[in-house]
């Protein structure tokens, strides 16, 4: 995919998230197809492409806030793309091994700055306790749902609607919602 079309889908995403359906379908349609591309290059045996097309443009959907409208946005789609690639194989019981020269262009370049401690504690501390709890629990000490949920005493459903609660209202301090 060259520079322009990267630009274009950035234009795209960037109107659907101004409130413009057209765009979004557009932006969808071209993304599906690059998906599309990456997975039958890497699917194997047992893996269905279109599966994970499908499950790379629901997570497009849901995370669309996290793209970072300054940045190039065909290394997030085809990261997401890659996660979820991943997670299809280890759902299959497959190891997966990934030449890091494979992806390279895709990785993010290391940001300027950092969230720091404090900048993390300060974004914590703002949250309900329930939500601070689930949060911490998750982004931070790097727990899963289910482990969330068995620790706090709380449904795995209870769970997913605390992290997303808590992280909106991050994100909206942070002006980033």
């Amino acid at each position: 995919m060259s520079g322009r079309d990267d630009v274009e889908l950035a234009d795209l995403l960037r109107a659907a998230m101004s409130g413009n359906d057209r765009a979004y379908a557009e932006f969808l349609g071209k993304a599906a197809v690059m998906v599309r591309g990456f997975a039958r290059r890497r699917v194997h045996a047992g893996l269905d492409a279109e599966d994970i097309v499908q499950e790379t443009l629901l997570a497009i959907h849901i995370k669309r806030h996290t793209w970072r409208q300054d940045a190039p946005v065909t290394p997030w789609i085809i990261a997401i793309a890659r996660h979820k690639l991943i997670d299809a194989f280890r759902r299959r019981g497959h190891r997966v091994d990934v030449d890091i020269d494979a992806v390279a262009e895709t990785l993010p370049q290391p940001e300027a700055e950092a969230a720091s401690e404090r900048d993390v504690g300060r974004a914590l501390a703002a949250l309900p306790d329930g939500q601070r709890n689930v949060v911490s629990s998750i982004s931070v000490d790097g727990m899963s749902i289910r482990e969330t949920a068995a620790r706090l005493g709380m449904s795995e459903g209870a769970v997913r609607v605390a992290l997303h609660r808590g992280l909106s209202a991050i994100a909206r301090t942070f002006g980033r919602s």
